[in-house]
């Protein structure tokens, strides 16, 4: 098999380096490596089929595995001092190019997408996982917040790294762990460069009562199917298909 090393270097829409490895399409698997870094942030991050297998988490100061506990588990333990000293190389790269790109105004993409909705069927008092999916931006990342009943919730959130969508543009998922009750209402609120004002998806426990069953069942489902057949129009059933297994 012959595995395409690719380095793109996206000039024109932000100082950072992308740098892709994956399989030919005439093959049936495909990884990704991501090294990327801006003024204040970074990114480097290691992925098959899709999926997060590893990324650094430079905050912590630590290497994530972000798998479910019935995988056989990744181990790197030197990973996260490569990512640390590929972040200085590219830091150094983005103030050279950024020198020489001044002139250049950066390129900023709306989300073409933001979808908010259950992991499991709701069953009031049963906890659950709200799932906040958004895509098609450009830069990466976008920052989403949680409210419940109009106040902010920090507590049971957490969020993935960014992940390339095949156009170069970013998906990113935030999720929140909560106990469905009657008459609450949910939000996540997403912001980026290219927005003036957040998008803002709700989701009503109650009304979401009134189509019992409905939900995961479907998505589990049709998302297998569609991914199976590959239309593109099936990426949000394939990503919850994913979260129902």
């Amino acid at each position: 098999m012959i595995l395409f090393q690719i380095c793109l270097m996206k000039l024109f829409k932000k100082k950072m380096n992308l740098y892709f490895s994956f399989f030919s399409k005439n093959f049936l698997h495909e990884d990704i490596y991501i090294s990327g870094c801006s003024d204040s942030d970074g990114e480097d991050m290691l992925g098959l089929e899709g999926e997060e297998l590893y990324y650094a988490d430079f905050n912590k100061q630590t290497e994530v595995y972000p798998q479910p506990p019935f995988v056989d588990p990744m181990n790197c333990p030197t990973c996260y001092d490569t990512a640390v000293a590929t972040q200085q190389t590219c830091k150094q790269n983005l103030k050279n190019v950024g020198n020489g790109m001044k002139d250049y105004p950066p390129e900023r993409d709306a989300p073409s997408g933001v979808m908010i909705y259950t992991r499991n069927e709701v069953e009031p008092g049963v906890q659950n996982t709200l799932i906040c999916h958004v895509t098609g931006f450009y830069p990466a990342p976008v920052n989403v917040s949680w409210t419940k009943n109009g106040e902010k919730v920090t507590e049971g959130t957490s969020i993935n790294v960014p992940y390339p969508n095949k156009d170069g543009s970013f998906k990113q998922t935030s999720r929140l762990q909560f106990i469905p009750q009657l008459g609450d209402i949910y939000s996540c609120a997403v912001q980026h460069l290219s927005l003036k004002q957040p998008l803002t998806k709700i989701y009503d426990v109650e009304a979401s009562q009134s189509a019992p069953g409905v939900g995961p069942a479907v998505f589990c489902g049709v998302g297998l199917t569609v991914g199976l057949l590959g239309v593109a129009a099936g990426t949000f059933f394939l990503i919850k298909g994913n979260e129902c297994s």
